[in-house]
C-alpha cells in the first residue's frame, strides 16, 4: 500500500471513529431521562444559566420581548418571528425554543455564540423536548411556595430510624444506591455534640461519665445537659454575629472604636433563654417600635446598625446614608430571607422576579430612621452613632442584667429609631444616590408573599410581622437550612444565602419543608430544632467513608455518613484554651485583645482615633473565648482570618473552607497554642503519674478519645527524643518555657516540662484535633 492510499485510509478511519463517538455521545445523552420532567428541578436551572440573562425578569436587558421565566410570555406569539411561538405545549416540533437550542447554525442557535453562555448539551436538549411533549407545565419557584408537610416516606430499615428526619434521609440514600453508616462510637459522638452545642471539647469528667453510662437515654441526657449550659448561647451567637456583620470598629479609613458588644451579649442571652425565633427577629427588626418598648427590645435593633460607617471629612452625607440603607436591605434579604435582593439595586433582577421597584420598596422600611450619613469628626468619648441607646448602671441591674460591664459608667450603642415625619423614598436610577426616579412606598417583596396592607403596616413593625408570618415561604426554611449547615457543614440547600433561581436546588426538598413547618408548629423553638437534628440517626452516623461512597457522593449530599469538618476559627481557639485549662469562661463583656504580631494595626491606620496602636490585654483577658476577640474591620485578627473567619464587613451566612499550609504554621507557632501546650504540660508533670499516663491524658483532653497503641508508641518515642535533646542542651528548655504570660511553675522539672510540651504541641497539630468527625 503506497503512502497516499495509507493516508486516505487513516482519514476515513478517523472520520468513522469520530462519527461513532458523536453518535454514542448523543445516544448516551438521552439515557437516564426522568419519567416526568419537572420545570423546577430540570428545566428552570438550565434556563437560569443559559437564557434568563436575555429572556428573564430584567426588562432592561430583555431581548425580542421574550420572557421565558413565566408561561404567559413563553406561550405568546413571538414579536420578531411571525407566526412562531417559543413554546407550544405538547408540540416540540413547532416550538421555536427547541429549534434554536438544537441548531448548529451560528446565526440561529441559542444561546448565541457571542453570549459566551455555551450551547446546551444533548441531554439538556432531550429534557426540553420531553418537557414540551409532556405539556411544558410551569411551576412556581419552589422557595416561593408555602412549605407543607409531606407524608413520611416508606423505608426498608425501620430499626435504623430514630425520628422523622431519618425517614426522608434513608429514603434518599436508598434511591441513590447508597447505604447508611453505623452509629459513631461514644467518644467521637460526645466530641461531636459538645462542639456543636457549646463549641467546646468535653472535659475528662464528661468523657468518663458518658462512657460509663449505658442507659438507653444516655445520649439524650447529655444533649439536654449541654443545651442548658450558658456556652450554648455563645456557640449559637457566632453564626448570628456573621449574619449581623458584628465588629468592634467602624471600618473605612479611620476605623475608630465603637461599642456594639452589649448587642452581642443580648444575642447570647436570647439563645440561652431559648427566645422563639419569630420574636428574636421581630425585636431585631422593630424592637424600638413595639408598644411601650423597653431598653432590651430597643437594644436588639442594633442588629441593623452593625455595618461600617465613615468618619472621613469631605464625604457627601446623603451618599453614605444611602449606602447604610443598602447594607441594611442586603442584610435583611440575605441573612433572614436567603435571597439576593441586592441585585435589584440598579436594575430589575436578572434571574429572580424582583423588580427595581420591589427593591426600593423594601429599602423604604429603613429609610425613616434618624441615622445620618456623616456626623462629624472622630470622638472617642462617643463610640456610637445616632440614634443612640444610653445604658445606665441601673439598667444593667434590672432589665439588662445580661450585659457584662467591667465598670459602672454609662454605655452607649447605635440602635434604630424612627423620625417624627415620614421621609419619602424614591427608586434611584442606576442605583445612584442623587438620581431619584419614581416615588415608592414601603412594601415587602410580592414574589415571596403579598404585603397585605390591611394586615401589615407600612413600617418596620409591618415588615417584621410579614417576615414571621407562617405563610411566608422563606423565613423558616432559611433558618432551618442554616441550622442544618451549622451541624452538617452543608445546608440542605447548599447556597444558604440564595434560595432564588440561581441558587442550588434542595437535596432533600420534602425534608426541608417538613422541618420548616414543624419548626413553626412548635413555636419557632430553636433548642428543640437543634435537639431534633442531633437526636436523628442521620446525625449520629459514623463519619467513615468507603472509597465507593466517596466516589459516588464526595460532598455527602445524600447524608450516608456523619458530618466531618474543621472547626470554625473561634472554636479552634476555644479548643486549645479549654483543653489546656486556660480558658476563662466569663460570659459577655467588652471585646479583648489577645496576642497578635506587632505592627499590624500601625501599618494600616489613618493615624487618628483610639485604634491606631494595638494594645494587647493581659491577665484573664488573654484567655477569653474566640467570639470575644476584638475585631477591627480594616485589620481583622490574623489568627482568625487564617482559619476563614468572617472579616465582618458585610452579611455572611456561610464561611469559606480552605486547607492551607499557613493554618498548620499557625498551630505550630501561635504563642497562644504554644502557651496552652506549656501550661497543660506543667499541670500534667505536677501530677503523680507515669509519663505514659500523662501523654494519654493529654491526648484525651485534646483529641477527645483514647489513643491507639500505634499513636502512643509514636508519642512516647518523640517524648524520649525531646527529653534527650533537652538533657544534652541540644534544645534550651528555659527558652521554650518562656512562651506566654501565664505564670511558669518553677517547682517542676524544666526538661520534663519542655519535652512534654513538645509532645502536646504535636497533638494540637493533629488534623483530627481541630476536626469534628
Amino acid at each position: 500500500m503506497n503512502k497516499k492510499v495509507l493516508w486516505i485510509a487513516l482519514a476515513i478511519f478517523s472520520v468513522v471513529v469520530t462519527v461513532s463517538f458523536c453518535f454514542q455521545k448523543i445516544k448516551s445523552s438521552s439515557a437516564g431521562l426522568p419519567e416526568s420532567v419537572s420545570y423546577n428541578y430540570h428545566i428552570r436551572p438550565v434556563l437560569s444559566d443559559k437564557c434568563f440573562a436575555c429572556h428573564g425578569p430584567d426588562a432592561g436587558k430583555r431581548e425580542a420581548g421574550l420572557r421565558l421565566d413565566i408561561a404567559d410570555s413563553a406561550f405568546a406569539p413571538l414579536r420578531e418571528t411571525k407566526g412562531a411561538f417559543a413554546i407550544v405545549p405538547g408540540k416540540p416540533e413547532q416550538s421555536e425554543l427547541l429549534k434554536r437550542i438544537s441548531s448548529t447554525d451560528s446565526s440561529y442557535i441559542m444561546p448565541t455564540p457571542e453570549s459566551h453562555l455555551g450551547a446546551l448539551t444533548g441531554y439538556e436538549i432531550k429534557l426540553f423536548k420531553k418537557w414540551i411533549q409532556q405539556g411544558a407545565k410551569y411551576e412556581s419557584h419552589w422557595a416561593f411556595t408555602i412549605p407543607k408537610k409531606a407524608p413520611l416516606p416508606k423505608v426498608s430499615d425501620r430499626k435504623w430510624v430514630k425520628n422523622e428526619i431519618d425517614y426522608f434521609v434513608l429514603s434518599k440514600i436508598a434511591e441513590k444506591g447508597l447505604h447508611a453508616n453505623e452509629e459513631a462510637d461514644k467518644e467521637r459522638l460526645l466530641k461531636r455534640i459538645c462542639l456543636d452545642i457549646t463549641g467546646l471539647p468535653p472535659s475528662m469528667e464528661m468523657m468518663d461519665k458518658f462512657s460509663a453510662d449505658n442507659s438507653e437515654d444516655a445520649y439524650e441526657k447529655m444533649i439536654d445537659n449541654l443545651l442548658a449550659t450558658p456556652q450554648y448561647g455563645e456557640k449559637m451567637a457566632v453564626h448570628w454575629m456573621d449574619v449581623a456583620r458584628y465588629a468592634d470598629s467602624y471600618g473605612y479609613q479611620d476605623d475608630n472604636i465603637r461599642t456594639q458588644w452589649p448587642w452581642r451579649d443580648w444575642v447570647i442571652h436570647a439563645f440561652n433563654k431559648n427566645m422563639p425565633y419569630d420574636q428574636f427577629l421581630t425585636w431585631q427588626i422593630a424592637g424600638d417600635m413595639l408598644p411601650n418598648a423597653n431598653k432590651e427590645q430597643i437594644l436588639a435593633t442594633a442588629f441593623f446598625r452593625n455595618h461600617k460607617y465613615t468618619e472621613e471629612g469631605g464625604v457627601i452625607p446623603e451618599e453614605y446614608r444611602i449606602e447604610y440603607l443598602v447594607d441594611k436591605t442586603k442584610t435583611f434579604g440575605k441573612g433572614i430571607l436567603g435571597i439576593t435582593i441586592e441585585c435589584a439595586q440598579c436594575h430589575d433582577h436578572k434571574y429572580d422576579p424582583f423588580s427595581q421597584k420591589d427593591y426600593y420598596s423594601l429599602l423604604a422600611f429603613f429609610n425613616n430612621t434618624k441615622e445620618a450619613g456623616y456626623e462629624g469628626e472622630i470622638s472617642t468619648s462617643k463610640p456610637a452613632k445616632n440614634p443612640i441607646l444610653y445604658i445606665s448602671n441601673e439598667d444593667r441591674k434590672n432589665v439588662l442584667a445580661f450585659i457584662n460591664s467591667k465598670d459602672t459608667g454609662s454605655l452607649m450603642m447605635s440602635v434604630m429609631g424612627e423620625r417624627d415625619t415620614l421621609r419619602k423614598t424614591f427608586l434611584l436610577n442606576r442605583g445612584v444616590y442623587d438620581q431619584p426616579g419614581e416615588e415608592v412606598r414601603p412594601a415587602a417583596i410580592p414574589a415571596v408573599m403579598k404585603f397585605d396592607t390591611s394586615k401589615f403596616a407600612r413600617n418596620r413593625i409591618g415588615l417584621a410581622q410579614w417576615t414571621v408570618n407562617k405563610n411566608n415561604p422563606l423565613t423558616a426554611r432559611v433558618f432551618v437550612n442554616l441550622m442544618w449547615q451549622e451541624l452538617f457543614g452543608r445546608g440542605l440547600v447548599k447556597t444558604s444565602g440564595d434560595f432564588g433561581m440561581q441558587g442550588e436546588l434542595p437535596s432533600h426538598p420534602e425534608l426541608l419543608d417538613w422541618l420548616a413547618v414543624d419548626f413553626m408548629e412548635h413555636g419557632w423553638n430553636v433548642k428543640r430544632l437543634v435537639k431534633q437534628i442531633l437526636m436523628s440517626a442521620t446525625y449520629r452516623q459514623s463519619a467513615k467513608v468507603s472509597e465507593q461512597h466517596l466516589k459516588m457522593d464526595p460532598e455527602n449530599i445524600y447524608l450516608s455518613r456523619g458530618p466531618r469538618m474543621r472547626l470554625k476559627a473561634e472554636f479552634v481557639r476555644d479548643l486549645y484554651l479549654s483543653s489546656s485549662g486556660l480558658l476563662v469562661k466569663t460570659i459577655g463583656g467588652p471585646s479583648v485583645k489577645p496576642y497578635q504580631p506587632s505592627g499590624l494595626w500601625e501599618a494600616a491606620t489613618s493615624g487618628r482615633g483610639a485604634l491606631t496602636v494595638y494594645k494587647q490585654d493581659h491577665g484573664d483577658d488573654l484567655y477569653r473565648r474566640g467570639l470575644y476577640t476584638f475585631i477591627k474591620l480594616t485589620v481583622p485578627p490574623p489568627g482568625m482570618i487564617m482559619f476563614d473567619a468572617s472579616n465582618r464587613d458585610q452579611c455572611e451566612v456561610k464561611r469559606q473552607k480552605t486547607n492551607t499550609p499557613i493554618q498548620a504554621l499557625v498551630m505550630m507557632n501561635d504563642p497562644s497554642v504554644l502557651e496552652a501546650s506549656r501550661v497543660l504540660a506543667q499541670k500534667l508533670v505536677s501530677e503523680q503519674s507515669g509519663i505514659n499516663e500523662k501523654i494519654s491524658r493529654a491526648f484525651r483532653l485534646i483529641v477527645c478519645r483514647k489513643p491507639s497503641e500505634t499513636e502512643m508508641n509514636i508519642l512516647q518515642d518523640y517524648y524520649t527524643q525531646q527529653l534527650q535533646l533537652f538533657g544534652r542542651k541540644g534544645l534550651d528548655a528555659a527558652t521554650i518555657l518562656k512562651i506566654g504570660e501565664y505564670p511558669l511553675n518553677d517547682k517542676v522539672g524544666k526538661n520534663t516540662s519542655a519535652a512534654l510540651m513538645k509532645v502536646i504541641s504535636m497533638i494540637y497539630n493533629m488534623e483530627e484535633t481541630i476536626t469534628k468527625s
